[in-house]
């Protein structure tokens, strides 16, 4: 890395105040710090310990903000080490025209303000390889030259310096010509070519070598070109310059078409032979820029303004060849002379934002340099202040400068400055430049915050997004810096102080204030706050105010029915209407209530369907049910009103209730209009039991006509003169015999198989309900055919033997006509479904009673108006009175010789689907479906 050679001594800790401070009065004996480093080192890499040069320590690098000051900054200063380190791409070649390249820095220390000069010198690497200006040079050579001729051949440039710059030229082997490197008068090297042996243009017309530059690095570097030479007839007389360097002084204010130079040559031939041109050799890509030459006339002509300050000095080389390829060069060297064009520079290297108001006379607020591209005499500043300022310049060294407070300063008078610094060199006519600074006057903390407003009320509507904003507060601080920054906190409140957290929150920079949670009017209606605003001075100041904040209502309940309630299952109340009931009776009363409040909870009721849209009336805002006209003969007596509740917020919400009403005088007149409807099983379902059902009944029937025929067969082989029931075949003779009770559905009723013992034909007998046959003793089911022979087979209970005798025989049709089938109530559609007839309702009601109290003693429930599982009487009579509790008993009972399939309330809490009551025509022969 970088070689340090620090040149300045480190002083002795009692001398280290005397040392920082002695180059601010006596630049003279303030020798700068000299580092020395290769060019293209990496960033980051280290200069040398500039802190340990200076005689800092560690701490004091910080403290004093060590760091270093540059036109064009390449450098860093390591504020922990206090190391200087690369910054920027360091290229010499760019960053230095002549062969010494050293950059000028300024080190700026502060607490107090002083300055240290640091040189860094940087050291050429051999990063260049020499280059010519063309690829290809053609030289025409006349064959009558002479062996020891020479000719000048075109530079290779190498930027490098010193041992990398270039070094030598070499030429391929070849028998006709050899290489020479001659010194410029600036310093390089340029090669000549010289002839070593006649050249015959008819043997060889043209000549191919390669020259190569090598410059000195190590490793070395190199650059070629290819030289072609072309062999012309005989030309025995090159052009001749009249000197070999040309000199010129020329001021940079010189207009560009100015000329500046006429060469002359002569050439000593005759004719075609002597006339030759003029033509520019090695010149750079600046001067061709900068210059042009006329080829016949030999005047080089400026093409635009010189600068002193980027060109000193111009090195060109001419070259005149005549029509034989016979040529001759010279060099011409133009020297630039410096002219008063360049204003002074003022660049602020330091410069301090505040100033307090009470700092005394001679602080240091800002630290310049100014500098002149110019030199000599138009390179010599001076430096002056314009206005009436409470401030003045100090002259520090090295065209440095220091502006410091003259007098005290009064922030309330004047709160800031702006100080016109004017830089004017000594040149003819003289040039100026001005720069105008800013400056702020601090002020100490004398004032406390104060807020917009001596109180806030702000209103959050409920069910606000968490985390969103509510409100902002201001507070103004006349103060500035620090003194005027605010910072807001919540210093009280009423709300529980761990549950403060969680509901506001205020931002400590801008005020602005954050629900931290959802707000619920129905929870907290409202809450106070203390928020503090507190400057950030040295003691800070504060000052309070109250915040209460109000949270409005929203329209996020539903109305909530409190009558009608429903049951725990689902079922709805029923209410029972008299049915002389006057127009105008109130029937019930619809009772909600809603959360919110306001417009948001006030309810209005609705019907949103009606069984006779025209019976009842609905208070809008009362909710009481009235009748609206008598009951008619023609209406039915169940009634259903669907109630919508809504409130009055929005949108608007809405809830529901269900009113079933019944027009009875009595709860036993009211049950029928209780029952519900079973839902109808599924068609797929239905046809697969059906399927099931008429595979059992086949295979019955098979045993039934197997039995049969034994049975035949038996009594033929008895004696003829035995009667009685296929149970004498067993060893009845005197009476019939029964088989075991044949049961379906939950009615108790027999199906007996007697045959007299004196006919020979068997006859079926369908008695009456036998009430004390169990269910128990059921054998034959529709699923089990063999226990139907076992039925037959085996003796069972005997019946009356006068009363067998007396059995009359069956009625070929004794099926019930359509008017005498049992049905549900009101259906006279004359179809083959099985209706119970409308006009006898006292009887209906008789029925259902007799048949829930038969199906509930069959399956050992107990009666109506008992404990559990009994109907209960309505909700108006009893509390346990639901319509759930009231069965329907006339879909549940099967009842022979009709068409109607009613199945067991046992079957609907076992799970089984009750079974339809399709039944088939009239004179189709065939039993029902179960």
């Amino acid at each position: 890395m970088g070689g340090s050679s620090a040149q300045r001594q480190r002083p002795g800790r009692p001398q280290v105040l005397f040392t920082l401070l002695l180059p601010l009065f006596c630049p003279a004996l303030g020798q700068p710090v000299r580092y020395s480093i290769p060019e293209e080192l990496d960033r980051g890499s280290v200069v040398g310990n500039l802190a340990k040069d200076l005689g800092l320590s560690v701490l004091e690098v910080a403290a004093r903000k060590l760091r270093v000051s540059a036109e064009k900054l390449h450098f860093s200063v390591d504020s922990e080490s206090g190391d200087l380190l690369v910054k920027d791409r360091i290229d010499r070649e760019q960053i230095c025209k002549g062969r010494r390249c050293e950059l000028q820095l300024e080190a700026v220390l502060e607490n107090p303000l002083n300055i240290f000069h640091v040189v860094v010198e940087i050291e050429d690497v051999n990063d260049h390889a020499p280059q010519f200006p063309k690829d290809e040079i053609n030289l025409e050579i006349s064959e009558s030259v002479s062996p020891g001729a020479r000719t000048i051949l075109e530079s290779a440039n190498d930027p490098d310096i010193g041992v990398n710059s270039l070094s030598k030229y070499q030429l391929s082997p070849n028998e006709y010509f050899s290489l020479l490197v001659k010194d410029n008068p600036d310093g390089g090297k340029y090669p000549e070519l010289e002839l070593q042996k006649m050249l015959d243009r008819e043997a060889e017309s043209t000549h191919h070598l390669v020259l190569t530059a090598v410059d000195g690095g190590d490793p070395p570097r190199s650059g070629t070109a290819q030289l072609r030479i072309r062999v012309v007839d005989a030309n025995d007389n090159p052009p001749v310059f009249s000197q070999e360097v040309y000199r010129v002084r020329l001021r940079e204010d010189l207009p560009p078409g100015t000329t500046v130079l006429r060469l002359k040559a002569t050439d000593q031939d005759e004719g075609i032979n002597a006339e030759f041109t003029y033509s520019f050799l090695g010149v750079t890509n600046k001067a061709q820029h900068e210059f042009s030459l006329d080829p016949i006339t030999g005047d080089i002509i400026t093409l635009q303004s010189l600068d002193f300050e980027e060109v000193e000095r111009y090195t060109i080389g001419v070259e005149a060849k005549d029509r034989g390829s016979l040529s001759s060069q010279c060099k011409v060297i133009i020297e630039v002379l410096d002219e008063n064009d360049n204003r002074p520079e003022i660049i602020i290297t330091s410069l301090s934002d505040q100033i307090l108001e009470d700092s005394p006379s001679g602080t240091v607020v800002a630290l310049f340099k100014v500098r002149d591209r110019d030199s000599g005499e138009n390179a010599e500043v001076t430096c002056s202040l314009s206005g009436n300022n409470p401030f003045k310049i100090h002259s520090s060294s090295n065209n440095y400068y220091k502006l410091v407070t003259d007098s005290i300063l009064d922030r309330e008078q004047t709160p800031g400055y702006n100080v016109t610094i004017t830089a004017t060199d000594r040149g003819k006519p003289p040039l100026s430049s001005s720069t105008t600074i800013t400056l702020n006057v601090a002020d100490v903390n004398d004032n406390a915050p104060v807020f917009q407003q001596q109180a806030y009320l702000i209103n959050v509507p409920e069910n606000n997004q968490p985390g969103t904003s509510i409100t902002q507060v201001r507070a103004w601080d006349p103060d500035v810096g620090s003194n005027g920054l605010v910072s807001y906190s919540i210093i009280a409140s009423d709300l529980e102080p761990k549950a403060l957290s969680s509901f506001v929150s205020v931002n400590q920079d801008s005020g602005v204030v954050y629900a931290q949670r959802a707000f619920d009017h129905e929870q907290l209606r409202s809450f106070q706050l203390t928020l503090q605003a507190r400057d950030q001075g040295s003691p800070a100041l504060s000052a309070n105010v109250s915040m209460r904040v109000l949270v409005s209502d929203r329209n996020d309940n539903a109305p909530r029915v409190l009558y009608p309630a429903l049951e725990p299952d689902g079922s709805a109340l029923f209410d029972m209407v008299p049915r002389a009931a006057e127009p105008g009776y109130l029937v019930t009363k619809v009772v909600a209530v809603d959360a919110d409040s306001g417009y948001n909870a006030w309810l209005s009721y609705h019907v949103l369907q009606a069984s006779d849209p025209g019976l009842f009336s609905l208070g809008l805002r009362t909710g009481e049910v009235r009748t609206a006209r008598a009951l008619g003969d023609k209406d039915a007596a169940r009634q259903r009103l669907l109630v919508a509740v809504r409130d009055g917020g929005q949108p608007p919400l809405s809830a529901t209730a269900t009113l079933l009403l019944v027009f009875a005088d009595s709860l036993q007149e009211a049950l029928p209009d209780l029952v519900d409807h079973p839902v109808p099983s599924d068609p797929q379902s239905e046809l697969q039991f059906y399927l099931v059902v008429a595979l059992a009944l086949i295979s019955v029937l098979f045993l039934l006509a197997v039995i049969f025929a034994i049975a035949l067969r038996l009594r033929q082989s008895s004696s003829p003169s035995s009667t009685g029931c296929f149970g004498s075949v067993l060893g009845s003779k005197s009476r019939p015999v029964l088989p075991p009770n044949y049961n379906e559905g939950t009615l108790p009723y027999a199906y007996n198989l007697c045959v007299p013992g004196d006919q020979l034909k068997p006859e079926f007998n369908f008695l009456t309900s036998v009430g004390d046959c169990p269910a128990a003793q059921a054998i034959l089911n529709k699923d089990s055919s063999s226990a139907l022979l076992a039925s037959i087979l085996t003796p069972s209970v005997e019946a009356d033997e006068k009363t067998f005798n007396q059995q009359a025989p069956p009625n070929t049709d004794w099926r019930f006509s359509q008017a005498q089938r049992p049905g549900t109530s009101g259906s006279q559609n004359g179809d083959e479904t099985g209706t119970w007839p409308n006009n006898q309702f006292d009887t209906e009601m008789l029925q259902a009673m007799i048949l829930a109290s038969a199906s509930e003693a069959a399956d050992g429930s107990s009666t109506l108006g008992g404990g559990a599982g009994t109907m209960g009487l309505s909700a108006r009579y009893g509390p346990q009175f639901t319509l759930q509790h009231v069965p329907d008993y006339r879909q549940n009972v099967y009842i022979p010789g009709s068409n109607a399939t009613l199945t067991n309330a046992a079957g609907k809490r076992d799970g089984k689907a009750p079974a339809g009551g399709n039944g088939n025509k009239k004179k189709s022969g065939k039993k029902e479906k179960k």
